[in-house]
């Protein structure tokens, strides 16, 4: 698994040995940089479920100012803080303002951070359905400031989530049983 765009493209990241973490697909990481497009360059972010930390990465690599890393899992959050060190140290800046917390990610533990521009979700698909009314609840109150934040959720295909307060307005991937990633705008944004 490797960094697919920008600055930091073709860095190689660690994952933690065996199925603590489902990574994101470098197809469809692509796909959904490709989807954001400008809105990376000089966002803040923040990665919930960060597993590989591979998300928020990639946000770095295309020009992203900088953001947070939520994983609760020890291994995984070590193999982010690794990540992170690659990923700065190839485009020559500091990792000083990234931050990884080790916590629950439906608790919303980013107290005394910049709210995000943009929220990369990325649960373990069996849970979606308990946590995603908790994980956007937490965002509407985390991103009420915000004027256009999009929310990247990553789901299975045959799973559809409706959330109050917000709008799918574009899915990326393909087929039943295989990764999708829905891009999430607030509804005060679409208006």
């Amino acid at each position: 698994m490797r960094i697919t765009g920008g600055g930091a493209r073709g860095i190689p990241l660690v994952l933690p040995k065996g199925d603590a973490v489902r990574p994101a697909t470098d197809a469809l990481r692509q796909a959904v940089f490709s989807s954001l497009g400008a809105r990376v360059e000089g966002a803040r972010f923040l990665d919930l479920f960060a597993g590989s930390g591979a998300y928020g990465l990639e946000a770095l690599s295309r020009g992203a100012e900088g953001g947070v890393w939520v994983e609760k899992n020890d291994k995984a959050a070590a193999c982010i803080q690794r990540n992170i060190a690659a990923v700065s140290k190839s485009l020559g800046r500091e990792a000083g303002d990234l931050r990884v917390i080790e916590a629950d990610a439906t608790k919303m533990p980013v107290g005394g951070t910049a709210a995000p521009d943009l929220v990369f979700v990325d649960p373990p698909y069996e849970i979606i359905r308990e946590v995603a009314p908790k994980i956007f609840a937490g965002l509407t109150a985390l991103l009420a400031e915000k004027s256009d934040p999009v929310i990247v959720f990553e789901m299975p295909g045959e799973m559809t989530l409706m959330p109050d307060g917000w709008t799918c307005v574009k899915r990326l991937g393909k087929g039943a049983r295989q990764p999708t990633a829905c891009l999430f705008r607030a509804n005060r944004a679409l208006t």
